[in-house]
């Protein structure tokens, strides 16, 4: 099923998510679902905040970019109560980010190139490891939005300035895009 993506200035994106339990009723069909909303809506990563519930959950689809990027065909991968361990500041690199939340906005943010990341898979078997290059990014992206934080809280006081009337927009309800959303207002 596809579900709403929870626009910026919805209260659930900016709450912190709380850990699922092994026993989360209906976890496999949400996933199902999330996976569906995210190729629906052309996105690489949706977090659970992003359909309007508060619990660790991000799934990262990164096939759509096999052509350019072979290492990441067939990659399609859930993480359940993931969290950053640890990030590598020895190299950061900038790079535009949109957010499906954010219909409209990118803008550069710079994050480490390489973290340590530690997350349940779908069959509930722990992992710990170091990602780098593009999946750290995405990564890094969605899990933000597992502690209330969006890719805007990243950029300088002047570029959030320069968006702020693309921001009062979104509160408003005033935007177009091509998936299912439901606004911070009624429109």
């Amino acid at each position: 099923m596809i579900l709403p993506i929870y626009i910026y200035g919805q209260p659930v994106l900016r709450k912190v998510a709380e850990d699922i339990p092994e026993d989360f009723p209906g976890l496999n069909d949400l996933i199902k679902d999330m996976f569906e909303t995210l190729t629906e809506s052309d996105g690489v990563g949706l977090a659970a905040p992003q359909i309007g519930k508060a619990i660790r959950l991000a799934v990262i689809d990164l096939d759509v970019l096999s052509d350019d990027f072979p290492e990441y065909k067939d990659f399609r991968k859930a993480y359940i109560n993931p969290h950053i361990v640890e990030y590598d500041d020895s190299e950061t690199e900038a790079m535009e980010e949109g957010c499906l939340s954010l219909p409209a906005i990118h803008e550069k943010v710079v994050r480490p190139t390489r973290i340590r990341v530690s997350y349940l898979d779908e069959d509930m078997q722990p992992h710990d490891e170091w990602v780098d290059g593009y999946l750290a990014r995405v990564m890094q992206h969605e899990f933000d939005h597992l502690d209330g934080k969006m890719f805007i809280d990243r950029i300088s006081s002047l570029r959030k300035q320069l968006i702020k009337n693309k921001l009062r927009s979104l509160l408003q309800g005033r935007y177009r895009c091509g998936y299912k959303t439901k606004a911070a207002v009624k429109r």
